[in-house]
């Protein structure tokens, strides 16, 4: 009886090094997936927002290219009929007899729809 307390005994032990190996490789691996992403693509962990890394050369460089764009579309006057760009629009008003017609038109539509509501109910 002896030997298989022993043995058993042994298989215990060898069982709680097992586990706690188990654990070191879980551990390992989880930060491994931390740092390289689950996907097998790698992950930036420098910005919460994600998206590319620019440095700020690039940066500089993409913030003057938008400033020149800008300066582009102020300077140039407004030919393809886009008043509302440089801010030269002008207000134009309806006539009296061109309100009554609309405000006539949408009495009619809210007419129609009233007499279906009170068909269906």
């Amino acid at each position: 009886m002896a030997n298989l307390t022993d043995a058993l005994q042994q298989l215990r032990e060898e069982r709680e090094r097992a586990q706690s190996q188990v654990e070191k490789l879980g551990s390992a691996i989880s930060l491994l997936e931390d740092l390289v992403g689950r996907n097998g693509s790698r992950v930036v962990a420098t910005s919460t927002r994600g998206g590319r890394v620019v440095s700020a050369a690039a940066r500089r460089r993409m913030a003057a290219a938008q400033r020149a764009r800008w300066a582009k579309v102020r300077t140039q006057s407004p030919t393809n009929g886009s008043a509302k760009s440089s801010g030269t629009a002008t207000k134009r008003t309806l006539s009296a007899v061109a309100r009554r017609k609309i405000a006539a038109a949408q009495r009619a539509r809210w007419a129609r729809v009233k007499a279906q509501q009170k068909k269906a109910a």
